[in-house]
């Protein structure tokens, strides 16, 4: 099985090397990832610059873009052929509810999936880098689990990881995407010429969402595998749209 890692937060990151450690227990492992961080760059091309690629002494293959152009380039032009799977991260920070519409990780999984490679997107609710280390045996045994099962097309899996120790989580749930919004997340102050910039980010964050939604899986200490379908269409809509009778 041949596997392409990628993630967001580039190639130094130590999440994207313990993912590509747990993969290669199922696989051969090929990371293309970005020279730098990408949080936040969702579904983005680079289309208005040539995009350079290089290669450091272990193998991995960095390229100056986005997770998109990650995938896209790992696909066409590093591997030579379609990967067998494709896993992103692992994320430092939550990627649930409508994180995922934001979040690189996600989208590079996306992007593997459009091009017909299954696909699962890993994300590290905490912020103790010590505590991630020790997920890679859980990360390999899901990813085992995963590909036994596997993915159907034009799907793929979002999995959240706890803030908690390895050995103190109390199981997986397979989740929905909760709803978050932000309070007072942009900043609005003088540079030091005395012009007003805004800086979008931070604020307070408030979640909702039933009981089987991915941010009360994880502050109750599970792992969150939550199914994401590329169609976003809503069927049950289509009837009483149809009904408005639009016209030019």
């Amino acid at each position: 099985m041949r596997i392409l890692c990628t993630n967001d937060d580039g190639y130094l990151s130590p999440g994207i090397r313990i993912l590509a450690e747990a993969a290669h227990e199922i696989g051969s492992v090929d990371i293309v990832a970005p020279d730098r961080e990408q949080s936040a760059s969702s579904n983005a091309l680079t289309l208005h610059r040539p995009l350079r690629m290089r290669k450091t002494h272990d193998g991995t293959t960095i390229v100056d873009g986005t997770p998109t152009d990650c995938v896209i380039l790992a696909v066409s032009e590093v591997l030579g052929t379609q990967p067998d799977l494709c896993v992103s991260g692992i994320n430092y920070g939550p990627n649930m509810g409508e994180d995922v519409l934001y979040s690189g990780t996600v989208a590079a999984a996306m992007e593997a999936t459009i091009l017909g490679t299954p696909s699962v997107a890993f994300s590290y609710v905490g912020s103790r880098i010590e505590e991630l280390e020790g997920w890679q045996p859980i990360v390999s045994s899901l990813l085992r689990q995963i590909v036994t099962r596997g993915i159907p097309p034009h799907e793929l899996l979002n999995v959240n990881l706890p803030d908690l120790p390895p050995d103190e989580v109390r199981g997986v749930r397979v989740t929905n995407l909760g709803r978050r919004r932000y309070r007072d997340a942009i900043t609005r102050a003088p540079d030091p010429s005395g012009r007003e910039y805004y800086w979008i980010g931070g604020g307070i964050m408030h979640w909702n969402g039933g009981p089987d939604c991915d941010y009360l899986a994880v502050e109750e200490g599970y792992i969150s595998v939550t199914p994401l379908h590329l169609d976003l269409t809503s069927y049950k809509r289509l009837d009483e749209v149809r009904g408005w009778s639009l016209h030019p």
